[in-house]
């Protein structure tokens, strides 16, 4: 039954989003921080960890460098510190970036904020405001969040009503998988996701698949563990009972296994991620989490064209205004696949004139081709003016 299932979770997908996999990656800014999650790395107690939280301009190299490796779209992470991570300090990261790098959209995951705020980093340009319940379950939830501001639940569930009145239309939200019965986190998280449609006309735009896994100074053992197979079942639920929302599954879960989830449902994946600040300029010791999936960009992009798929770098639906009930209603009504399959193609074609001599490029050129040779929009065109220099061309 549940490959039946797998199945109609994947052409659910495809009509929907088409054949694309789009991919980004995590920017972590600081793990300095006053909450004391048990599963967490960053935790306050963990007195192992080396702190650090970068400034301004190293938070600029570090985009820098993943601009260099053609990533355009960043997910800043930070822990929860009002000193060292506060609002005018991811106001002023974020505006930095804009301004110094190639980066073309910038979304970010934070602690729960004020409305105020959230108005605040609306305006700076971030795309998509992204928060984890982490559990539903509120017994557990206070066992695993003992201190800190973290510790209020009710603070933490009503984060998205406050985006949303702050002015984000895309909102990113989860659970991470092993702290309860998934089963019952599931149908919790899917039941939050319509109370949100059903109060603003549009909900999540991503759902997250994150899964516990070992953190150095983290104390909290598995008993809720989430198997490969069971993992999988969530990824096609999360897909066939929100449709339109993009399901993201970070480097968290090994290579394997995520290359299975791109035909299962899943449409977005971080790749050549770095879980602590500054670890793309070298390796720090204290990361969230440890990598499941450690390759790089291109590799993960040949895996995805070797699947049949079409590795996307687009950022264009944030910076045209295709968010919140219009997005969930262009999607419904199949209209999105037609910006994705052909967005999707030209931010392919920038990556392979940048890296012509890359195993992408030769695998998806002669696919590239033939798609231009059928569009009726004039993808030849806008693919002659790749080739000549110009960049981000997008509908």
């Amino acid at each position: 039954m549940w490959e039946e299932v797998f199945e109609t979770a994947r052409l659910l997908k495809e009509k929907v989003y088409g054949n694309r996999i789009v991919l980004f990656a995590p920017l972590y800014l600081s793990n300095e921080c006053v909450n004391n999650c048990v599963y967490c790395g960053f935790r306050e107690g963990n007195k192992k960890a080396r702190r650090k939280t970068l400034t301004i301009g190293e938070s600029v190299e570090e985009a820098k460098l993943l601009s260099d490796r053609d990533y355009k779209r960043l997910l800043l992470v930070s822990s929860e510190h009002p000193k060292s991570a506060g609002i005018d300090y991811i106001e002023s990261v974020v505006v930095s970036i804009y301004k110094n790098t190639d980066i073309r959209i910038q979304h970010i995951n934070t602690a729960p904020l004020r409305v105020e705020d959230f108005k605040r980093l609306k305006a700076s340009g971030v795309g998509v405001y992204q928060c984890f319940q982490e559990t539903y379950h509120i017994p557990t939830y206070m066992k695993m969040h003992p201190s800190g501001p973290k510790a209020d639940y009710q603070w933490r569930l009503g984060v998205m009503d406050r985006a949303i009145e702050g002015g984000f239309e895309d909102i990113g939200m989860g659970v991470l998988l092993g702290l309860h019965d998934w089963q019952w986190e599931v149908r919790a998280l899917i039941a939050h996701s319509h109370r949100l449609i059903t109060k603003y006309g549009f909900g999540p735009h991503t759902l997250s698949v994150p899964r516990l896994q070992p953190a150095e100074g983290a104390e909290v053992n598995n008993r809720y563990r989430v198997s490969d197979n069971d993992f999988k079942k969530i990824v096609a639920i999360y897909r066939l009972a929100l449709p339109y929302v993009g399901v993201v599954v970070s480097t968290r879960e090994p290579a394997g296994l995520r290359d299975e989830l791109f035909s299962i449902g899943v449409s977005q994946v971080s790749a050549g991620s770095r879980t602590s600040p500054w670890g793309y300029v070298e390796d720090r010791e204290t990361a969230q989490f440890e990598v499941g999936d450690k390759r790089d960009l291109e590799e993960i992009m040949g895996k995805i064209a070797s699947l049949g798929l079409v590795p996307s770098l687009c950022t264009a639906c944030y910076r045209e205004g295709r968010s919140g009930e219009k997005f969930r209603l262009l999607a419904q009504k199949q209209g999105l696949r037609d910006f994705c399959k052909e967005n999707a193609l030209l931010s392919l074609k920038e990556y392979i004139e940048d890296h012509v001599s890359c195993n992408v490029g030769q695998q998806l050129i002669q696919r590239l081709k033939h798609e231009s040779a059928k569009s009726r929009n004039g993808l030849s065109e806008k693919f002659r003016l790749i080739e000549q220099g110009k960049r981000d061309i997008h509908i």
